[in-house]
């Protein structure tokens, strides 16, 4: 036969630490994207057989670093509690992987930092997992933002309060060693909203936290952070439990300095607040203000809809145009469908397409700093800049 064959490009392998609602999602993101997914290891022997049988991943173990050398990784993905990323994410970067990496980083500004600088001297890339940046809404508000229509930004809101059961099974949530705390799994994704949305970086953090929950009940069988609400006990069952004290934060109050990409733009002032145990009587929402025009999303990670509202007009509804939300994952579930977006844009960056500026490791970094400065309640701090 005549003619020169094309190369067809090694296709990409997978490992995935964790196999619980991340583990599994991650799995599922990359595999979307094109990805094999190799391996899955997680702590319970039983547990981790059992998913991968079902989602058809031929290898399944506990031992992280035996599962490294035996099946050579293109990529792992850390689909576990923060606690338990730093030992997995050094050994990954360590062996030549990149990383795709759940939020928190790591549960302080210290261990986020030692794998940002362990991937970069690697060489590897990274992608951090704070993924509601992605909402179809939120890229909405962006475009909006980008074309004028709200005039120069001025101010961004996140208000949300959960109404949370405060006799879920002590889990992770409960501890911030084990990265727990509503900083580090909700105020997360909401900078990473309004970061995109403003297409600027946060410069400084100010605030305060307040643990709701002093203490939770201990119950066996919590292993999906998706059940933990089934399995909470009830009152008839109260007095036979045990109990677990908590230290992470059930709410918080942050301001935030959000530098804008236009040098002409003055600093954005944005507001966290959210209540974890707390009802709400209004909706959730997410909203910018700027001179000319505000925007406003209901939803706690702006889910929608988007309405705005010109100076001297009256609230509109705004649709998504069919192009935002052909262009994403076509998933229903909106966690999942964040998750292969991130998948998809950090895949084509490690097949040399190009990056199209998802998050990194560095940006997992900053947040724990901002996450760490809330949590001592000091003042304002300076954060590291671009």
């Amino acid at each position: 036969m005549g003619g020169k064959s094309e190369l067809v490009p090694k296709k990409l392998r997978a490992l995935i630490h964790g196999s619980g609602f991340a583990g599994q999602g991650h799995a599922m993101a990359l595999r979307d994207s094109g990805v094999e997914i190799a391996g899955m290891v997680s702590r319970t022997e039983g547990v981790v057989r059992n998913v991968a049988r079902g989602m058809k991943i031929i290898y399944a173990g506990t031992d992280w670093d035996a599962a490294l050398r035996a099946l050579k990784p293109d990529i792992v993905a850390i689909g576990t509690p923060g606690g338990a990323h730093v030992d997995a994410v050094i050994a990954a970067v360590k062996a030549g992987c990149h990383v795709f990496c759940d939020k928190p980083l790591g549960v302080t500004a210290a261990e986020a930092r030692k794998m940002y600088l362990a991937a970069q001297e690697a060489g590897v890339k990274t992608a951090f997992a704070a993924s509601f940046r992605y909402q179809p809404h939120a890229l909405l508000a962006k475009e909006l933002v980008a074309q004028g229509a709200i005039g120069v930004p001025w101010e961004a809101e996140c208000i949300s309060h959960y109404n949370l059961n405060p006799l879920i099974p002590w889990g992770w949530s409960h501890s911030i060693a084990l990265g727990g705390g509503r900083l580090s799994n909700n105020f997360t994704h909401k900078l990473s909203i309004v970061e995109h949305v403003l297409d600027g970086h946060v410069t400084a953090v100010n605030g305060e936290t307040r643990n709701d929950m002093r203490r939770a009940p201990l119950v066996e069988g919590v292993h999906d952070f998706r059940e933990r609400e089934r399995l909470a006990p009830s009152p008839a069952e109260l007095g036979k439990v045990k109990w677990r004290a908590v230290d992470s934060e059930w709410s918080y109050a942050v301001l935030a300095r959000i530098a804008p990409a236009r040098k002409s733009h003055q600093p954005v002032s944005a507001l966290f607040k959210h209540g974890g145990m707390q009802p709400r009587f209004a909706t959730d929402y997410v909203a910018f203000y700027g001179s000319d025009a505000a925007v406003h999303i209901t939803g706690s990670y702006a889910q929608g809809p988007l309405h705005m509202k010109k100076r001297a007009g009256e609230w509109q509804a705004v649709e998504v145009p069919k192009r935002l939300t052909d262009a994403l994952p076509q998933v229903k579930d909106e966690t999942q469908r964040n998750w292969t977006q991130l998948a998809r844009e950090f895949v084509a960056d490690i097949q040399g397409k190009g990056s199209s500026g998802y998050q990194t490791f560095r940006d997992g970094w900053i947040y724990q700093e901002a996450v760490d400065a809330v949590r001592r309640g000091d003042g304002w701090n300076e954060l590291p800049g671009k």
